[in-house]
């Protein structure tokens, strides 16, 4: 987990009726438990094993930073407050201390709560992506 080319990532199913908890909970644990409670790795190591590492290794020029002309997907964390709350017996509950996401510009979290927006999209390796 401390190797710079390591990225964070989860292969938990998202669907059907008991869809594995760290779909909903993977990074929201990182920064919970790796981050803050164990001390594994710096804060910003963590978020960047999220965001531009995996981008850079995937060949998504512009996603993984917060640059002009590239997608806005931004996540709104609180450090000292954010974990994961899903279980098996509740896998789609919304980890707390994120009140904020946006994904292509759009917001999809508010003040804690899903909007219903779905502006994400799967994503080709290496074939460029814009935001619609």
């Amino acid at each position: 987990m401390q190797h710079p080319c390591h990225t964070g990532g989860s292969d938990g199913i998202l669907v059907g009726d008991v869809p594995h908890p760290r779909g909903w909970g993977t990074f929201p644990r990182y920064l919970a438990t790796y981050v803050r409670e164990l001390g594994l790795l710096r804060l910003e190591e963590a978020v960047r094993h999220f965001t531009s590492l995996p981008a850079r290794i995937l060949r998504l020029p512009d996603r993984g930073l917060l640059r002009p002309q590239m997608a806005a997907d931004v996540t709104c964390f609180d450090p000292a407050t954010v974990r994961d709350t899903a279980t098996y017996d509740a896998p789609r509950s919304l980890p707390s201390g994120i009140p904020h996401v946006l994904v292509n510009g759009v917001p999809v979290i508010v003040d804690g709560a899903h909007t219903g927006a779905t502006p994400g999209r799967g994503l080709r390796s290496g074939a460029p992506m814009t935001p619609r």
